[in-house]
């Protein structure tokens, strides 16, 4: 191993080590207000206010919505920045310029300079990384970055940033724990992005939520669009890889046979939500039906988006998606059923602080389960995770590692089967 490749895996072990990590640790690693990463930002003269942003929230969708809207800016030319997180395999997958992962030169360097703010404030991995994304973005003169909240939105570490536009997917539950157990409560934290002259585009229209996001939109002074209830996409046809759109504007027929690099039912929506917010862009940038088709049919390979109905093999068809709360879930097994199958085998592991009773409850009784643990310490124990399944009505036998358990699935499997791995985001980033 080169003397550099030590030093780097020395700076991720003090990452990963030094500074808690919601996505290791769970809620000791949640903190509830800016004052860190406004330190953070402070000391490196707030590099996030030197380039253009838009900030996406949402419970679900809000990941697939940010690859698709920097694959269309990037096709445009645009040097694009893209803030994501949790990452599957490499840190360094959460901050990229034009599909490419920051450099392991830059963590070093950021990592070495801000080692003394790092120890007297002891901010969180989360709130590190946000810092390096700002500043990276900043040096790298892009032209516009996208940024991913992490959780919630009010108090989420990237909302420092004044935006072009605010995008908020949609509401469901997940992490009631910190946003709250009902709807409007969960909407009021994600509508902590809304800010005054920064118009918001909310993905979808919900009885319980748009009085809250349209009283936030009407005290910011903002306006305030649905998407749902200008676009519609309608799926046309599907492959493993692209999915056909029909889209509908106002009732008009608008990009007819649009072909995106998704598959799965689900992505109407967002893609909904992508071309909403497109229609705002367009005032700072002159964008055409023909760099956003190249953009969007070329979605993964301009961004390298990885983990949400990605496609691992084929005789048997293996899926991994990183769906990991009920309504992720129940969109997953919709797109399931539609696959011609003979028996479906489920890799599944989810992590210990969710309510599980309601994931499990949107999963097939009829499907072969191999349990396992995440390999991060709040994955559920596979035999727990088998005792708790099983009261839920469904059958399997628990393994060593998501390894083992997919090896399992694949010796079992005729090729006519289908083999799903899902459950948590830490189940598929040991498999993608």
């Amino acid at each position: 191993m080169s003397n550099f490749s030590n030093i780097y895996r020395q700076t991720l072990e003090y990452l990963f080590g030094h500074l808690p990590m919601f996505q290791r640790t769970g809620g000791v690693a949640y903190k509830k207000d800016l004052t860190n990463i406004r330190a953070l930002c402070d000391f490196l003269g707030n590099p996030q206010d030197r380039f253009p942003t838009i900030h996406v929230a949402g419970t679900n969708g809000k990941g697939s919505t940010c690859y698709m809207l920097a694959a269309v800016l990037q096709a445009h030319g645009l040097r694009t920045g893209l803030y994501i997180s949790p990452h599957y395999k490499d840190f360094r997958e959460r901050v990229r310029i034009d599909g490419e992962y920051v450099s392991k030169k830059f963590v070093v360097e950021f990592t070495e300079r801000m080692k003394p703010l790092i120890e007297e404030i002891e901010p969180s991995f989360f709130e590190i990384g946000v810092a390096m994304a700002f500043e990276y973005f900043a040096q790298s003169k892009v032209d516009v970055a996208v940024i991913e909240v992490g959780m919630g939105g009010r108090l989420d570490s990237t909302n420092i940033i004044k935006p072009l536009v605010s995008v908020i997917t949609n509401i469901s539950f997940d992490h009631m724990q910190f946003l709250g157990d009902t709807l409007p409560l969960i909407a009021g934290e994600k509508a902590g992005i809304i800010k005054p002259d920064v118009p918001v585009v909310i993905g979808e229209t919900h009885p319980e939520t748009q009085p809250v996001f349209d009283a936030k939109a009407a005290a910011a002074g903002v306006p305030i669009v649905y998407a749902d209830q200008h676009f519609r996409a309608d799926i046309e046809a599907q492959s493993l890889t692209h999915t056909t759109f029909q889209v509908w504007h106002d009732g008009q027929l608008f990009y007819p046979d649009l072909d995106v690099n998704v598959h799965a039912d689900y992505q109407a929506k967002n893609l909904q939500t992508v071309l909403q917010t497109i229609e705002i862009l367009r005032a700072h940038w002159p964008l055409d039906e023909q760099r956003i088709r190249a953009g969007l049919y070329d979605l993964k390979k301009r961004t390298r988006f990885i983990g949400r109905w990605q496609l691992l093999g084929e005789s048997p068809i293996i899926l991994a998606d990183s769906g990991h709360n009920e309504d992720g879930l129940r969109q997953a097994m919709q797109q399931l059923s539609k696959i011609p199958h003979r028996q479906l085998r489920f890799v599944l592991g989810v992590v210990s602080d969710k309510d599980i009773g309601k994931m499990l409850a949107q999963l097939p009784q009829s499907a072969q389960y191999y349990f396992a643990k995440a390999a991060v310490p709040r994955g559920m124990n596979a035999n727990i995770l088998q005792e708790k399944a099983a009261l839920a009505g469904l059958q399997g036998k628990a393994y060593s590692s998501v390894k083992s358990a997919l090896n399992a699935a694949k010796r079992h499997a005729a090729p006519d089967d289908l083999i799903y791995v899902g459950g948590s985001t830490f189940v598929v980033a040991e498999v993608v």
